[in-house]
């Protein structure tokens, strides 16, 4: 393993338990999470629970193991719009930005997955095991972000409806 498998790597499993950890606490909450997706204007707020917890358990097991990483990549950066759009764009860019966390977090986290997407997953990946990593990657890898964030603005369009 080179230094470039060695650090693709790291940040798929860096990325992949972030996402494991978020969705285990959004599992782990489910009136907590639906409650929190309803005060911020969603529609149908027991299924953004269920998409979203299913979503982010999902994409943090693909990439740990680095099985269809372009497109569990894609899904970060879905998961990293929507956080952005409703939660953390209006406090700016500082993640210290109290009471509200500024979107530093989430741009941070959409890099590294548009990195990935781009760079592909490395050598130590069922990707490449199965040789499909050079069919996901580079601009087929771009491809599949720009379809994580229609996917995300769709679903903005379709079920968020904040208060005015």
């Amino acid at each position: 393993m080179d230094s470039f498998d060695a650090a693709m790597l790291v940040l798929r499993i860096g990325l992949g338990l972030v996402f494991i950890a978020h969705g285990i606490k959004h599992a782990r909450g489910r009136l907590k999470t639906t409650n929190w997706f309803a005060s911020m204007g969603f529609l149908a707020p027991g299924m953004q629970w269920a998409v979203s917890t299913a979503t982010e358990l999902a994409v943090g097991l693909l990439l740990l193991a680095g099985l269809l990483t372009s497109l569990a990549a894609a899904g970060v950066i879905g998961i990293m719009f929507v956080a952005f759009w409703t939660v953390h764009r209006p406090a700016g860019f500082w993640v210290t930005a109290r009471p509200d966390e500024g979107w530093e977090y989430v741009f941070t986290l959409s890099v590294a997955a548009v990195a990935l997407a781009i760079a592909g997953p490395g050598e130590a990946s069922l990707d490449h095991a199965l040789d499909i990593s050079a069919n996901l990657d580079g601009w087929v890898g771009a491809a599949l972000v720009v379809g994580g964030l229609v996917t995300a603005a769709l679903q903005l369009a379709t079920f968020f409806r904040p208060e005015r």
